[in-house]
């Protein structure tokens, strides 16, 4: 996209208030904004607090508070998930009513105890209750893959590009199965719920770790589904624990310290593969690095 586009740039990060941000949330967070402000763009925030029992309370605000530290505001008003139940319920609503959604009895144990799973794999939904729920009562609500795909006439594996990885393919259908809208617990599932709040606030384009590179077909088919527009992908490097996983809260990702933002603005950027700025001032290392990431290529 040309600078001479800038005006449809609508770029987001979308961070779980489920505590302080880390090193690799700020490179996420930074790869967003310099993305959208490297075209001119606008950068909002999200506050994906769907799976409000993870949430943390006050991190919300703790969040915000980091990312200002850093220079980095949202553009429009911050929404959370947790509010928007309604829309939710109407994407749902209306895959039903095409045909493209169904009730679901299955627990996890039975579905896991219909193949051997690996390490950090989910089990594949065998569409067990695809053709009725045979008396059990109905616990979470599915997408119908096979039926999109059909719908749509879509080829297997599905296939899209990445901005930074080219590209990228999945079998959704054997890969992941009848993936899961509304789940068993009463909360809206991850993959519903981004695909919705996408479409509501115009995002064009979304930057993100490469550890959720595998939910963008999920999602592309959803947004087929609900006949919303697909934005643009860019999946960034990941910040890696010692033990070589994606550094997370789960395995002692600590909170980021900014007692220096530009310190750890320049830690972020070198993930990124940006050089280093030695401006004091927030608004001028931003501009230098804004500058830095547009002359990459990534833009």
């Amino acid at each position: 996209m040309s600078v001479g586009d800038s005006a449809l740039v609508i770029g987001r990060f979308a961070p779980s208030p489920t505590g302080a941000l880390h090193a690799g949330s700020l490179v996420a967070a930074l790869a967003s904004y310099l993305h959208a402000r490297a075209q001119g763009g606008q950068w909002l925030v999200r506050m994906e607090d769907v799976d409000t029992p993870r949430c943390v309370q006050g991190s919300d605000a703790l969040i915000l508070q980091q990312l200002a530290a850093c220079g980095l505001h949202s553009d429009g008003q911050v929404i959370y998930q947790s509010e928007r139940h309604a829309q939710y319920q109407a994407a749902l609503d209306q895959l039903v009513a095409q045909g493209l959604a169904y009730p679901c009895g299955c627990t996890r144990k039975d579905i896991e105890a219909t193949q051997n799973t690996l390490r950090h794999h989910a089990a594949v939904y065998p569409g067990t209750c695809r053709a009725g729920l045979e008396g059990k009562p109905a616990r979470a609500w599915r997408l119908n893959v096979q039926a999109v795909i059909d719908r749509y006439l879509l080829a297997t594996p599905f296939t899209w590009d990445d901005e930074r990885l080219g590209a990228q393919t999945q079998d959704v259908a054997r890969e992941v199965g009848d993936f899961v809208l509304f789940r068993a617990d009463g909360l809206w599932a991850y993959q519903l719920a981004v695909v919705v709040d996408d479409a509501a606030q115009g995002i064009t384009q979304v930057v993100r770790g490469a550890d959720l590179v595998d939910n963008t077909a999920r999602q592309m088919l959803l947004q087929l589904a609900l006949q919303l527009p697909t934005p643009r992908y860019l999946h960034t490097p990941l910040v890696l624990a010692a033990n070589g996983e994606k550094l997370s809260k789960q395995n002692g990702a600590q909170a980021l310290d900014l007692s220096n933002p530009q310190a750890a603005l320049n830690a972020a950027a070198e993930v990124l593969g940006l050089p280093a700025q030695e401006d004091d001032a927030l608004n001028a290392w931003t501009h230098a690095t804004r500058e830095a990431y547009y002359n990459s290529g990534f833009a």
